[in-house]
């Protein structure tokens, strides 16, 4: 029989819709917490990524011989070895719908760079060692021959004719065109009403910064045919289901992704990494746990960013400063590879409307390639970006229309009265 802990007594008396203390914090205040980083075990050795220099360019040649020969170097490993060794690639988890159905370009990614380079901060080989300083003195010895590319990094700049492509079955950058709404019922909602405002705005890219850069810790169990991976990460079943599916093609009960302390996220540890195949691969090929843990620089360059959008945000309003319509319109930067478009796409139509009463919405997004770290989910995926657009829109309509701005939204908040309410 199972006894109730403390913890578990403390939060049985407590039911739905009251406040629950935090049990964690005296343990994490106090430097106890136990993260990525603090995992140890017997044998373990270090991997250290080595890193395109380069936006875009063409893999010539890898040279890893001086690396190989450095005391202490266990292996140096490149896409070809992950390949020989039955490695898959990693690859979108949700797909989103585009414009009447159209099917969203989704390029698979190989966990170490093939052929090309597509940003600056792409893995294209790691080294192992029996430290961690000799697997990155080793890592910096690996000679990478590249024909440089042309690149772009602005997602309209990408879309013109002629830029550089990214990817060979993704003519033109474009990865979604994504729309939602009455198009035609939205147009005329703005051609009849009172007042219109309009907005340029930008979300500009932003760098995570997490507590504890991303580390994991891979193990084999040559015996089991087993793999276990300890990775400070947002979803232990996601990151399982997708390395056991898509990387080592072998059932999820062959799979074990433990978690302790994460030591922040919001949203960015959740997808799968290359490093994180990388370890696991490194692993059943030495026969000993190995260790990566990131550096905050590499960080930068490594660990998805957030945000990044271009839109038009636009509001039809009555001529008492009743919202009529909002419309959305513009560009979100995937970076170079592709994970779920949320923040530039559904999580938008989901939260425009925010608290205010509004009939009518229509949401476009060109989600596009570019040549930059992979754009994720982070901090509220498009939630806090639609929010702000909302707020924009009221206050400069409000100084427009002479209306008070706590007023305007006085007028347009949603009443007690009106709920149940069907949001557009």
């Amino acid at each position: 029989m199972n006894v109730p802990s403390d913890n578990d007594l403390a939060l049985m008396k407590f039911g739905v819709g009251q406040p629950v203390p935090r049990m964690e914090d005296p343990k994490l205040l106090r430097g106890e917490g136990r993260y990525t980083d603090d995992i140890n075990l017997p044998g373990q050795a270090y991997a250290v990524m080595v890193r395109s220099r380069h936006a875009h360019a063409a893999i010539r040649a890898i040279d890893a011989d001086e690396a190989r020969a450095l005391p202490g170097v266990l292996g140096v490993y490149t896409a070809a070895d992950l390949a020989a060794g039955g490695f898959g690639p990693m690859k979108c988890p949700v797909l989103i719908p585009g414009r009447d159905g159209a099917p969203m370009k989704a390029p698979v990614r190989p966990a170490l760079a093939v052929g090309k380079l597509r940003f600056v901060g792409e893995a294209l080989a790691f080294v192992v060692a029996e430290t961690a300083a000799t697997a990155k003195d080793a890592a910096e010895a690996v000679v990478v021959d590249v024909e440089e590319l042309p690149a772009v990094t602005d997602p309209v700049a990408a879309l013109a004719p002629g830029a550089p492509q990214l990817h060979a079955d993704v003519p033109g950058n474009l990865a979604l065109d994504f729309h939602y709404g009455d198009a035609a019922a939205v147009a005329a909602a703005f051609a009849g009403a009172a007042h219109v405002t309009r907005l340029d705005i930008i979300n500009t890219r932003i760098v995570v910064n997490a507590m504890e850069p991303r580390a994991a810790l891979g193990l084999y169990d040559a015996e089991k045919d087993h793999w276990t991976l300890h990775v400070g990460c947002q979803g232990v079943f996601g990151t399982r289901g997708s390395l056991a599916k898509d990387v080592l093609n072998v059932p999820p009960e062959k799979v074990r992704v433990l978690t302790g302390n994460v030591g922040g996220s919001f949203g960015m540890k959740a997808p799968l990494y290359p490093e994180y195949v990388c370890a696991l691969f490194a692993a059943r090929a030495l026969g000993r746990p190995v260790k990566w843990t990131d550096e905050r620089s590499e960080s930068f360059l490594s660990d998805h960013h957030g945000r990044d959008h271009q839109r038009l945000a636009e509001a039809a309003f009555d001529a008492e400063g009743h919202i009529l319509a909002v419309r959305l319109t513009g560009y979100g930067n995937a970076g170079a590879f592709i994970y779920p478009p949320l923040p530039a796409t559904t999580n938008s139509v989901k939260n425009i409307v925010s608290v205010y009463r509004t009939p009518m919405i229509e949401v476009s997004s060109k989600v596009v390639f570019t040549n930059t770290t992979p754009i994720a989910a982070y901090r509220g995926a498009g939630r806090p970006e639609s929010n702000y657009y909302m707020e924009r829109l009221l206050d400069t309509a409000a100084r427009e229309m002479g209306i008070d701005r706590i007023e305007m939204r006085r007028r347009n908040h949603l009443q007690p009265e009106a709920m149940p309410y069907r949001a557009p």
